[in-house]
């Protein structure tokens, strides 16, 4: 019996539906966009009426009805061109609202999902503190409860989504008590942006993702009903974990498409740059490396999809989901290098697509999870 990777019907539509869009009308347009450290409005607003927002989601909730694989599918095409739209749309999704539909009342549900699936709304998750990034259990947020309200207060950074013209809300994870051992009850909070106490920064300068919005989060005495609690209180660690799990194939099809992007603008660009009389595409040195290229974007594929699928049926894949963020973050990286080498000195210009998939890689070996965490959970899942 053999194995078909070919996607039905329906996904393959959407690939090539999504495929279009980014070459025709985000390609155009978003390098401005990065350069000026602009948020790209128009743009999302489009994806939004394409229902890529919604694409996981089921159509009770004003989502697609598709599911992981759908997701990943369309931003792997993005991100072949631009990685700000692709990690504007994955934040959106799988941090923004996939904690609400995954451990949110039927009531917040409706509240919030309709108008985050539509792009409307931007919602972002705000898990990362100074002292805690992969040491998420170190949260020091609190929030105490008072009455029918919580009161929070902390910090949480580098949050993407959290600050745009169109963010209705971030989920906070916070400690709501300690248990008999003194280890910290962490929960999730729905705070609505505009909430009196809840200060959003400037945005970071970052060194790539120039054309999203990523910016540090702070709460003073800032007061939500006890209703904004997202799940059960102290089960917001499991969520978390479990949101991150599924985040991790977004973000390795996302890794994916980047990968894919260079090897498309090398190929392009190798068949057009002449030195001593003849395509440099014509050198076996070059060849190799697109070879390379391709080899590491396929394989990634692969995980990604092995990880998407396991997750669609209902099977285990925390192992899967790390193994294909793993290695497709770090070919992201390996791929950016050879295109900006092939490309010589124009890689290194910003006009080149190269340049903006260099400067773009490096978080992709960081964001939802470093490399060293990645081998820790393959490692862990090996029962070693």
């Amino acid at each position: 019996m053999s194995l078909d990777h070919r996607l039905p019907d329906e996904l393959e539509e959407l690939r090539r539906t999504v495929e279009a869009f980014a070459h025709d009308v985000v390609a155009p347009k978003i390098g401005d966009y990065y350069e000026r450290h602009e948020f790209p409005y128009e743009i999302v607003r489009q994806m939004g009426e394409m229902g890529l927002f919604g694409l996981p989601f089921p159509e009770e909730y004003g989502g697609m009805g598709g599911d992981y694989l759908a997701l990943g599918i369309a931003l792997e095409e993005l991100a072949r061109v631009d990685s700000s739209v692709a990690i504007t749309l994955e934040a959106g999704v799988s941090l923004g609202a996939m904690p609400l539909y995954r451990f949110g009342t039927e009531e917040q549900k409706r509240t919030w999902l309709p108008r985050l699936c539509s792009g409307e709304l931007l919602g972002a998750f705000g898990l990362t503190e100074p002292d805690g990034g992969s040491d998420a259990g170190a949260t020091r947020t609190t929030a105490v409860r008072d009455g029918d309200e919580w009161v929070i207060n902390g910090s949480k950074c580098f949050i993407t989504n959290s600050g745009t013209d169109i963010t209705g809300l971030v989920t906070v994870t916070a400690v709501t008590g300690r248990k008999a051992d003194g280890s910290p009850l962490i929960s999730s909070i729905i705070i609505p942006s505009g909430t009196p106490g809840f200060t959003v920064a400037a945005p970071y300068s970052k060194v790539g993702w120039n054309a999203s919005d990523t910016r540090e989060l702070s709460f003073s005495d800032v007061r939500v009903p006890a209703a904004n609690l997202l799940g059960e209180e102290g089960r917001g660690y499991a969520q978390f974990l479990r949101i991150l799990d599924e985040g991790r194939i977004a973000i390795a099809a996302l890794a994916t498409g980047l990968a894919q992007g260079c090897v498309d603008e090398s190929v392009a660009y190798a068949k057009e740059r002449r030195a001593f009389g003849r395509p440099i595409a014509a050198n076996q040195a070059i060849q190799f490396k697109l070879a390379d290229m391709e080899m590491r974007a396929h394989t990634a594929r692969l995980a990604w999809r092995d990880a998407a699928s396991r997750l669609v049926h209902g099977e285990p894949f925390k192992k899967e989901a790390a193994l294909a963020k793993l290695y497709s973050s770090e070919i992201a990286v390996d791929n950016a290098r050879e295109a900006t080498q092939i490309h010589g000195g124009y890689g290194f210009m910003n006009e080149y697509p190269v340049a903006r998939m260099w400067r773009d890689a490096k978080i992709l070996e960081i964001g939802e999870g470093t490399s060293e965490v990645q081998r820790m959970l393959i490692a862990r899942e090996l029962g070693v």
